[in-house]
């Protein structure tokens, strides 16, 4: 399929604006919810409005399998991809157990499942089932990753048409710390030795196998550091391919886009390496306690608001910022000083 060809319009200047005017009236001190009011504004900066209605939101879980998983790199077989996947959309894993408290939709999205699922809910999105051992050669072809990223895209106008105004990105992939600790890999210039971590609780022999796997992989890719697409076709994943698509998508199509963990956050990093003026649609929520993840979110100027260590996946972190934005948003819309009749405090313009 030909190179994508994406539109991303500027963000609304005077949107932020009014919605910072509108902070700065609530009956608080100025500034006082930091990277909240932050996140507010940048929201009405991308849909244009600041009046803000985040009442309809989801995670979208990508899942895919990787072919890497034939290297020992994990404690789980791809068949728990497919497992997960089901209980997604049978609305009992933990995302959604974490989710329902705060009325976060959960829907999965077979991205490139190894075994088809067919309980009802998941959607196909797949590109083919699975991709290859990327420490044998390429995880898919350019075309394919392309494919995936466009289909990503299309995930956020399918789920805007739906009447979702936030969404959350969540991911299930056995094997997938290792495709986005490759990629993180040639974007950084940094080692496998520094940047690969225990994924779901790798032991020190699962460990080295890891990082083997990781370095026999950039060897034989030889991906080009210059072209995220080549990055992403030779040593990434269909779930990698498709939250970048997402993420593209959300600033596309005005809907901010929760950043999750460090799946998430290569998948973000890949889309504003393609498009920079994607990331007026980011929004970070927690900072994984994978190695590349700070990093990564560091150089796309993007501060995470929760700090927890988290690295269950699925969008657990992502889903725990949208009650924490119901909070600042129901502030954002309540007492101004002239409700407690009082004066308001100046803004400090020095």
């Amino acid at each position: 399929m030909p190179e994508l060809d994406i539109l991303i319009e500027p963000a609304d200047a005077a949107a932020a604006r009014r919605a910072r005017d509108k902070w700065n009236a609530v009956a608080k001190p100025i500034g006082s919810l930091g990277l909240l009011e932050d996140a507010v504004v940048k929201i009405a900066a991308l849909t244009g409005s600041e009046e803000i209605d985040i009442a309809k939101r989801c995670v979208a879980v990508l899942c895919a399998d990787n072919g890497v998983v034939a290297q020992g790199v994990t404690q789980s077989e791809p068949e728990i991809t497919t497992i997960v996947a089901s209980c997604v959309a049978r609305g009992i894993s933990s995302v959604c157990k974490m989710s329902a408290p705060v009325s976060v939709d959960c829907i999965a999205f077979d991205f490139g499942m190894l075994h088809p699922c067919d309980v009802p809910g998941v959607r196909d999105y797949c590109i083919a089932r699975g991709t290859a051992d990327i420490t044998a050669g390429p995880a898919m072809t350019r075309s394919q990753a392309l494919s995936a990223i466009q289909a990503g895209i299309d995930v956020v106008a399918q789920l805007k048409d739906e009447g979702y105004r936030l969404i959350a990105t969540g991911e299930m992939g056995i094997g997938n710390t290792t495709t986005s600790t490759a990629m993180a890999c040639v974007f950084t210039g940094m080692t496998p030795e520094q940047l690969t971590g225990r994924g779901a609780g790798l032991s020190d022999a699962g460990l080295e196998r890891k990082v083997w796997a990781i370095k026999r992989a950039l060897a034989t890719n030889d991906p080009d550091e210059n072209d995220p697409i080549d990055i992403l076709a030779k040593v990434g994943g269909f779930d990698i391919a498709g939250l970048c698509g997402v993420f593209l998508g959300g600033a596309i199509h005005r809907v901010p886009i929760v950043v999750d963990g460090v799946i998430s956050t290569i998948a973000a990093y890949c889309a504003t390496q393609l498009h920079p003026e994607c990331s007026i649609a980011l929004l970070a929520s927690h900072v994984s306690s994978e190695p590349a993840a700070p990093i990564l979110l560091e150089r796309m100027g993007l501060s995470p608001i929760i700090q927890a260590q988290m690295r269950l996946g699925e969008g657990t972190g992502a889903a725990c910022l949208v009650p924490l934005l119901d909070m600042a948003l129901s502030l954002y819309n309540g007492s101004t000083f002239d409700d407690y009749g009082m004066d308001a405090y100046e803004v400090d313009l020095k």
